[in-house]
Formats: C-alpha cells, structure tokens, sequence
C-alpha cells in the first residue's frame, strides 16, 4: 500500500494494520472501525506516526453510515480483513461492498481476505450443530458455518465461506473489477483467500 493514500479500515481489530503501515512511514489520512470497544481501546493507546482515528462501529449498520465517513476527494483504500465472512447473508454483505463502491474514488481499491478454513482438516471439527443454538439448517445458507472458537475462552463464531465463484459475483454486483487473488495464511498457505477489487 503506497504511502499518502486514504485508507479505511473495516474490521480494524486491535489497530494492527495501522501499526503496520506506521512503521512503513504512511503518511495519509486513516480511519478504522470495529464494533469491539476493548479491542478498539487497544488500539488507540498506541502513538503512530500519521493521522488514524478509530470509530466504534457495528458493520451491519455500516451502510447506513452517513458524513462522518466522508472525504473530500473520498477514499483511496478501503480494507476488511478477516471480515466479510462475519457478516450473514449475501443482501447485507453486497449492502457492505456497494457502501465501499460509494465512499472509493474513481479506481480506488477494495483489499479483503476471507477465511478458507475448510481447507484445514483440523479446523473442521470445529464445526458445530445449528440446532446448538436453536437453529435449524434450513434457516441458513449451505455454505454457513458455526465455529467452536477457542481463542483465550469458548464460544461460538458465525463464518461464511465463500469460494471464487460467490466472490467474483459479489464484486460484479458491486461494480467492482478483480485485478488479482492469491490464497495465504495458516501452516499450508491457504487458510486465507485474499483479493483486490478496483472501482468500476
């Protein structure tokens, strides 16, 4: 990511992406928002070395968000790692990129990663019953997934799990053009799908 560009960061955790480009001497505007106030307060006791503001923010009212996300000459960079497959059901995650189409300058980029754990044998026990939670199967997408997740306490994760087809149809819908996809993360490499839409 070039220096001075505008980045918004959605999903932005505990700021790890904006220590990230501090350190690479980003000098532009940045903003991220995440619904989580603890991970959010993390984040903001950090010092960085260029203007980054955090927002509380619950994603699936995003687009609804109105001037406080506006720029003048508007966003050069929108970002959501780790995010996209939070979110349930596609008319609310096309709501999501269609919001990102509008606050992007003309080519501005839209960077996201998406979770591919079932290409992880181990990962895969960890699914767990709808009806564990009161839900039948029936209630859900066939490719909606609920996680056992044991990071530092036990609970349970709603994950989507795309695939290149749903993804190449969601950037469509959005007025958006692939330019590039790469698979990353984890001990085999693919425990991420990554992509990079440019404004159309």
């Amino acid at each position: 990511m070039a220096e001075y560009e505008s980045i918004l960061d959605l999903g932005c955790g505990n700021g790890e992406l904006a220590r990230s480009l501090s350190r690479r001497g980003q000098h532009g505007t940045y903003v991220g928002l995440d619904f989580s106030v603890p991970l959010l307060h993390e984040a903001d006791r950090e010092a960085f070395s260029f203007p980054v503001k955090f927002l509380e923010v619950d994603l699936t009212e995003f687009p609804v968000i109105g001037g406080e996300l506006s720029l003048g000459d508007k966003w050069s960079l929108v970002t959501a790692f780790a995010v996209l497959h939070h979110i349930p059901r596609r008319e609310l995650r096309l709501n999501i990129v269609k919001k990102v189409h509008d606050l992007l300058k003309k080519d501005g980029l839209f960077i996201h990663s998406n979770w591919q754990f079932l290409n992880s044998p181990r990962l895969k026990t960890r699914v767990q019953p709808w009806q564990s939670i009161g839900l039948n199967p029936q209630d859900v997408d066939t490719t909606d997934y609920l996680l056992d997740w044991r990071q530092g306490h036990s609970g349970l994760r709603y994950i989507h799990h795309f695939d290149e087809q749903e993804l190449a149809e969601l950037a469509k819908a959005g007025m958006f053009e692939i330019v590039e996809s790469f698979h990353s993360d984890g001990e085999n490499r693919k425990l991420g799908f990554y992509q990079i839409w440019k404004k159309v």
